[in-house]
């Protein structure tokens, strides 16, 4: 077989590694450093590389250098979900660390346009951010991270001791703690004495779901936008306290690539991003070039990746008044491993990120005024695209569920948007904004480029490929109403007080104690976890599937919740108590009735108020599971619900009693691992009154199964054999919907659209996979528009296809039932607006007859 280049290169440096690993083979021998320093080395017992290093050995070495060193100081951030430390440590000159809470002052004011406008720069440090492993099992990042500290802390130059007092270095050495340790665990267990450089070996091969993800299975590199996740919680925070001018993203791609750094794309570079971004990305892409040129690394750039969505890491300081870059090394994902370019070893893609980020601190200082310059100008040159914007202020109504206004508003106050009280009521578009009930953010604020991507509804595009999602507009994701105000409409009367901490509602007993019944409504967003912690205490509570007034006049639409007095098994005071307490736990008031006589609807002995019972949930996991979608479920119940979950293992199926569950929970997977025997156990738990609740791929298995007459039309083919080579790959990619938003109209009146009143619903898609209707709203009671596209991209071809598709099927299966749902409800735990499709599900399968 004819060897390539990079085969050579790599078979050579094999051999070099196999008998030089050391502290030298990473780090410049040019300096010298000081023995006082501890080395990894000396501090882990071994050579970095030799071994994964595990998140307490990592945490507990940076510690030891911040104590041997004045250089290094730690700067707490938080805890993982694990309980895990996530901190940063901070590099510089020891007179810097002496000053650093001035110096800190001064750069944060060039983002304050009105403190930034007279400020010169020429003497200020650059501030850099290095960020390693957000996905646990990239960790190439984080093991280099303690070289590049070392050295840092460790080494004696001029050349470095005047970077280090005209910089302010920021090391985040594992961004993702829990995946960490979990990868590291994983491939240190199947190492031996000889290195199994086969890729089938079961070191290579990890446990699902992997160390890539958080506890709960996210993607932190997605989280930078929704921040729902205490990693990105702590790391936004603190990003905000410095706001770097650089940060680099290190991660790991495919095992047979070479090592990547941007830019990437043009064409596919978000359009809010000022053209200056991209030119110091080019210009320090000249230095990572010429290190891994000097140490004969192979790389490339300008392909594969893009700078699109707003939520990676390596797009988020683009549009504060940073830059990011990203580096991706070729994965081992192992400590030694073939690939088409010869055995690949993990202490080489170890010191190709420990170059890069001696490049980067090279390149930022190289650039540093360029760096700050660009930092002032981007927030003052916001300001005046603001001025010039049509639209001058967004309205957010939160009055329906203030529960969703505040979880929206904390998203905006992370990425240090201002937001203020609407003074007075709007009525704009057929719709009335109401005071106190409404957000007003004025676009005339420094975070103008992140607020107007938070809010804009983008359909055209430069290019029809995306790394991630095409969209991510947040009022649509949160089922909240928003609207524009353009200059005829916007009056600085309206802007009330800045909201810095968002008005509680406290929940209250609306009447007092009563003895005959009392009721909350469906459309707080915690309504589910208040249903279910009173079903858990063995409290009956019935659902209204009419609307209702009572007495006083208080109106009660489909799906509230009634919880008769009577009919409990403890007394009156005790009943009270304990609703009292899950009430305040969940912010929801809930209503005194003192009669079942209404003068308007159903009555509260009626037939339509119907029994609910526990819901008991388990959620089939590992084999083709989609681990995201499957975490985005526990997260949700675990976290917001409250709700028990039981997670079950597919290969185990057969061995698991079912029912034990109400509920089982397929989301989106290829389910091949499902035998015939675990088809038939499954669909006996339905026929005994079992709930299947299903979605994409999930839902298509079902309907394999026969235990759904639904179909699936599976869109994004595209035929190529008409063009050249070359364009096949663009070609069919552009028939991918990577993720787009699109509106929906649900039957308010069945039990699948309680809580969704008006009967409009946006929805979250990046599957081309499409249910096909029948036009029958009972089964297919969630339907797509006849023009559905929000924002985000989608083909013709496609659009076609989604039009009128069923988003939703519902299939009786004599006692038991079969939820499918076309799209994820749970989408990254930020698609609040869904979730409820999701609770309606558990709670009320058995009433969709």
């Amino acid at each position: 077989m004819k060897k390539t280049f990079l085969s050579i290169l790599l078979s050579l440096s094999s051999f070099l590694l196999i008998s030089q690993t050391n502290l030298f083979y990473y780090l410049p021998q040019d300096v010298e450093y000081n023995e006082k320093i501890p080395t990894p080395k000396q501090f882990l017992g071994y050579e970095v590389g030799e071994w994964h290093v595990s998140h307490d050995q990592l945490n507990y070495y940076m510690r030891a250098l911040a104590k041997a060193s004045d250089r290094v100081e730690i700067e707490e951030m938080g805890a993982s979900h694990e309980g895990r430390a996530l901190f940063l440590l901070r590099i510089t000159s020891v007179e810097n660390q002496k000053n650093i809470e001035e110096i800190k002052s001064q750069h944060l004011a060039l983002s304050q346009p009105a403190r930034s406008a007279q400020m010169k720069t020429d003497q200020m440090p650059v501030v850099v951010w290095l960020g390693y492993t957000i996905h646990g099992d990239e960790a190439s990042g984080s093991n280099a991270a303690m070289l590049f500290a070392y050295y840092l802390a460790a080494a004696r130059s001029g050349v470095l001791d005047q970077l280090l007092s005209e910089s302010i270095i920021l090391i985040d050495p594992c961004m993702n703690p829990d995946g960490m340790n979990r990868f590291a665990s994983w491939v240190n267990t199947h190492k031996g004495e000889n290195l199994i450089t086969d890729p089938a070996s079961r070191e290579f091969s990890q446990a699902w779901p992997g160390g890539r993800t958080n506890h709960y299975w996210f993607d932190l590199n997605r989280d930078w936008l929704p921040g729902q996740h205490p990693e990105s919680q702590a790391r936004l925070k603190k990003y905000h306290e410095w706001k770097p001018n650089l940060l680099t993203d290190h991660h790991e791609m495919g095992s047979d690539r070479s090592f990547f750094f941007q830019p990437g794309i043009p064409s596919r570079n978000n359009p809010l991003t000022p053209a200056a971004v991209y030119k110091l990305t080019n210009e320090l892409a000249i230095y990572h070039a010429q290190a891994l040129n000097r140490i004969g690394s192979m790389y490339y750039s300008g392909e594969s990746y893009d700078d699109y969505y707003i939520g990676k890491g390596a797009t988020y300081p683009d549009l504060q008044g940073g830059v990011g870059i990203l580096f991706e090394q070729a994965g081992v994902k192992g400590h030694a491993r073939e690939t088409e370019n010869g055995i690949l070893r993990f202490p080489f893609a170890i010191r190709n990120q420990v170059t890069v980020s001696l490049s980067t601190i090279e390149g930022s200082h190289a650039l540093r005024k360029d760096l700050l310059q660009q930092q002032k100008d981007f927030f003052q040159s916001a300001l005046k695209e603001a001025e010039a914007s049509p639209v001058k202020a967004y309205l957010v109504d939160f009055q329906q569920d203030a529960y969703r206004g505040r979880e929206f508003w904390k998203i905006l106050q992370s990425h240090q948007i201002n937001s203020y009280q609407l003074a007075k009521d709007v009525q704009l578009a057929g719709k009335k904004f109401l005071a106190g009930k409404s957000l007003l953010i004025p676009v005339a604020q420094a975070q103008y480029r992140y607020l107007t991507a938070i809010f804009e509804r983008r359909t055209a595009f430069e290019d029809s490929l995306f790394y991630d999602v095409s969209s991510w507009t947040l009022p649509l994701a949160f089922g909240l109403e928003d609207a524009r105000l353009d200059s005829k409409s916007w009056k600085t009367d309206l802007q009330g007080e800045q909201i810095t901490t968002f008005p509680s509602t406290p929940s209250s007993i609306i009447g007092g104690q009563s003895k005959y019944a009392y009721a909350f409504r469906w459309d707080h967003y915690l309504a589910p976890r208040l249903l279910h912690g009173l079903l858990q205490q063995g409290l009956m509570c019935k659902v209204s599937m009419l609307p209702l007034e009572t007495a006083d006049g208080t109106l009660f639409d489909r799906g509230s919740i009634f919880i008769p007095v009577a009919s409990q098994e403890i007394d009156a005071e005790t009943l009270l108590s304990q609703i009292e307490a899950l009430a305040t736990e969940s912010g929801i008031n809930i209503y005194a009735i003192s009669t079942g006589f209404t003068p308007k609807g159903i009555d509260l002995g009626s037939p339509d108020m119907r029994p609910l019972s526990l819901p008991k949930v388990a959620l089939l996991v590992d084999g083709g599971v989609r681990s995201y979608e499957a975490g985005e479920v526990w997260h949700l119940l675990d976290k917001r619900y409250n709700i028990p979950l039981s997670l079950l293992d597919i290969n185990q199926l057969s061995q698991t009693r079912l029912s034990r569950y109400t509920s089982l929970v397929m989301a989106d997977g290829n389910y091949n691992s499902l035998t015939e025997g675990d088809k038939q156990q499954i669909r006996s738990w339905i026929e005994a009154g079992g709930s299947l609740i299903c979605w994409k791929g999930g839902a298509q298995w079902a309907a394999r199964a026969g235990l759904a007459e639904w179909s699936f039309a599976q869109g994004g083919a595209k035929e190529v054999n008409d063009f050249p080579f070359e364009e096949k790959d663009r070609l069919r990619g552009a028939q991918r919907i990577g993720g787009a938003i699109f509106s929906a109209h649900i039957d308010a009146s069945h039990p699948l659209g309680f809580g969704y009143p008006n009967g409009k619903i946006s929805l979250f898609r990046n599957s081309s996979l499409f249910m096909q209707s029948s036009g029958q709203k009972v089964r297919y009671p969630l339907q797509y528009d006849t023009e559905p596209l929000q924002a985000g991209y989608i083909s013709a071809q496609n659009l076609k296809l989604l039009a009128e598709s069923a988003g939703a099927g519902v299939q009786t299966v004599k006692d038991g039932r079969v939820i499918g749902l076309s799209d994820n409800p749970n989408f990254r735990a930020y698609w609040f607006g869904t979730n409820k499709l999701f609770a309606n599900a558990l709670f009320f399968s058995h009433l969709m007859d």
